[in-house]
């Protein structure tokens, strides 16, 4: 029986594109056990995994500097694992992977395919290919590591719709009939959020359509933003402050459909089996961050933009100053893909 360790910090996104894999490795490998290792939040993610399943929350901030990261790698290896793969290749992973291998244990590492990303996102004569997505390439640590997976889906509930009665008293009951959507319109950089004031505009038109729209995001100004829009609009409700991660995966689940950025909600979506609406705008799926998509989920972007993508992450500046990527998105072409999909079957 081999005790594997995997290495995967953050962002929180990035952790539920690890679910399938952990999965597959746990159905295909049933008699070893895989520990992900990661902060406090993915709690919420594993809990509904196989039992050979386990998580290793860190709080990173009680091991800082060198010092402390050998002090972590000691209580590691003090805990009996016989493999470290690192799915996150990052200087706190990166030096803990090297006290590993110093004490001889085996080690892999996710390759991020830096190369093949730096031909899309260049200036000029972009090499613009699908590349190995980022669930793939955590399954080909694995198997570097001597565990190979064939990656299957992974949805954290059955078919039926998850319980939600313990939060009526945030979002009522659905009827039949009813279409709620629901819109995480924020993301971790500029280049990945759609306009606000053109998604004010997609919610007022989802609004004349009879949909009941909830709105996702973390922190203050989200939250200003969120309850500005929820006090305008009855149909809103803004679930910002009113729910944790466990409770808005269930809430996730029972979306007709979900509107996200490229950003950790459409991962969260796909991980609740709920069909979703990702508008892109700096960024590009070829660079390998979708992840599982369910069946009948669909894209919005701008495919005629040179300049696209100018960015991995989306954390560059445009270089016309405009963020056009996004600008040029129309609300109702984004409106008319989320009652499309509506209508799709999953």
């Amino acid at each position: 029986m081999a005790n594997i360790l995997a290495i995967r910090f953050s962002a929180l996104g990035d952790v539920a594109m690890t679910m399938a894999v952990l999965k597959s490795f746990a159905d295909q490998h049933p008699n070893d056990h895989i520990t992900l290792l990661s902060r406090p939040m993915a709690s919420a993610l594993v809990e509904r995994l196989p039992s050979n399943v386990h998580l290793r929350s860190v709080d990173l901030s009680d091991y800082k500097g060198l010092g402390g990261l050998r002090r972590l790698s000691r209580e590691l290896m003090g805990e009996g694992y016989d493999v470290l793969v690192d799915w996150h290749d990052v200087l706190r992973s990166k030096v803990i992977r090297f006290f590993f291998k110093r004490a001889e244990h085996k080690v892999a590492v996710v390759d991020k395919g830096r190369k093949e990303r730096k031909l899309l996102t260049q200036r000029r004569h972009k090499v613009m290919m699908q590349l190995t997505t980022s669930p793939e390439r955590y399954a080909n640590a694995l198997a570097d590591a001597g565990y190979p997976v064939t990656l299957e889906p992974y949805r954290m509930f059955d078919d039926k719709r998850a319980d939600i009665s313990d939060l009526s008293d945030i979002v009522g009951k659905k009827a039949d009939g009813d279409i709620w959507v629901g819109i995480a319109p924020f993301a971790a950089h500029q280049g990945k959020i759609y306009p606000l004031p053109l998604m004010e505009e997609v919610i007022r038109q989802l609004g004349s359509h009879g949909v009941r729209v909830f709105l996702f995001g973390n922190g203050d100004q989200e939250r200003q933003w969120c309850d500005g829009v929820e006090a305008e609009n009855p149909f809103v409700t803004s679930l910002i402050g009113k729910s944790d991660l466990r409770k808005e995966l269930r809430l996730i689940n029972n979306m007709d459909v979900m509107v996200t950025m490229d950003s950790a909600n459409m991962h969260l979506s796909a991980l609740a089996g709920t069909k979703t609406v990702s508008i892109w705008g700096a960024t590009h799926p070829f660079a390998g961050f979708c992840g599982q998509q369910v069946e009948g989920s669909a894209k919005v972007q701008i495919h005629e933009l040179d300049c696209r993508p100018c960015s991995i992450f989306g954390n560059k500046k445009c270089m016309y100053g405009d963020y056009r990527c996004m600008t040029a998105i129309a609300p109702q072409l984004v409106v008319q893909q989320i009652l499309e999909t509506i209508k799709s079957k999953k």
